[in-house]
C-alpha cells in the first residue's frame, strides 16, 4: 500500500511539474501564460510609470496591475478576415469595443478618430471594434453619419472579444478601451467614454510609447495605421 501511495504522490509530482513548465504558472501572478508567449510583467511597470499621466480627460483609466496578455482577442477586419491583437504586435495599440447603439460610443468615437489622424502611424494606431451584431453595412453606415474618416471598421458580431474581455474583469459596459503594448500586453483599461484627443491622452500616448520602446519609429502616416500582419 505504501509503495502505491508513494507511486501516486510520485505521479501527482510530475504532473504538476509539466503544468508549470506549460502553463508558466508562478507566484507573479503571470499565471496561464503559454511559457512560449510573451512575459507580460514589464507591461507592469510601464503602467506604474504612466500612472501619475491618468488623469483630468483620461481619469478613469485603471493601469494594469498584473501581467495579462491580450494577444489571443479576435475580430473580423475590413476585409472579413479573422484576426487577433497578437497580429498587431510590435505597435502600441488603444482598442475601443463600440457599437451604433452605443450613445457615448457616438459622442467618444470622433475624438478618437483625431487620435488616430493625429498621432496613428507604423507604431501607435487606435483600433476601434464593433460588436453589432448586424451587418457591417450599419456600422459603417453609422461611422460616416458622425464623420469619421481614419477608423478602419473591425467588426465582431459574436461579441466575444467583449465576453473574454468581461471574463479577464476588463469589461462592464460600452465603451471599453485598453492600452496594449507591442507584445499585446495589458497597459491600461478603462469602461466608459473619454476624450481621447485631449492633450491628456495625447500626452499619455506619448509617454507610452517612450516607456515601450516605441517612440523612435513613430511616424504620422494614419494609413499605416492597424495593418495586422499576415
Amino acid at each position: 500500500m505504501k509503495r502505491a501511495t508513494s507511486a501516486l504522490a510520485a505521479a501527482i509530482i510530475i504532473a504538476a511539474g509539466i503544468a508549470v513548465a506549460l502553463y508558466g504558472i508562478s507566484s507573479d501572478g503571470n499565471e496561464g501564460t503559454l511559457a512560449a508567449g510573451p512575459d507580460c510583467r514589464p507591461a507592469v511597470d510601464v503602467a506604474a510609470a504612466l500612472e501619475p499621466l491618468m488623469g483630468g480627460e483620461i481619469a478613469a483609466l485603471i493601469p494594469a496591475s498584473r501581467p495579462q496578455n491580450l494577444s489571443s482577442l479576435a475580430f473580423t477586419d475590413q476585409l472579413g478576415e479573422a484576426r487577433t491583437l497578437g497580429e498587431l504586435s510590435g505597435q502600441l495599440k488603444l482598442v475601443n469595443l463600440w457599437a451604433t447603439w452605443c450613445a457615448p460610443c457616438r459622442e467618444e468615437m470622433p475624438a478618437l478618430d483625431a487620435l488616430q489622424a493625429g498621432l496613428g502611424g507604423e507604431n501607435f494606431a487606435v483600433v476601434p471594434i464593433n460588436i453589432d451584431r448586424t451587418e457591417p453595412a450599419r456600422p459603417r453606415q453609422f461611422l460616416e453619419e458622425i464623420g469619421v474618416a481614419e477608423l478602419p471598421l473591425y467588426t465582431d458580431r459574436t461579441m466575444k472579444i467583449f465576453n473574454d474581455m468581461k471574463a479577464k474583469g476588463l469589461a462592464v459596459g460600452l465603451p471599453v478601451t485598453a492600452l496594449i503594448d507591442g507584445n499585446g500586453c495589458l497597459i491600461a483599461h478603462m469602461n466608459g467614454p473619454a476624450e481621447w484627443n485631449s492633450p491628456d491622452a495625447r500626452e499619455l500616448i506619448a509617454a507610452a510609447l517612450r516607456q515601450t520602446g516605441l517612440a523612435g519609429r513613430q511616424t504620422t502616416s494614419p494609413q499605416n495605421a492597424a495593418t495586422p500582419q499576415s
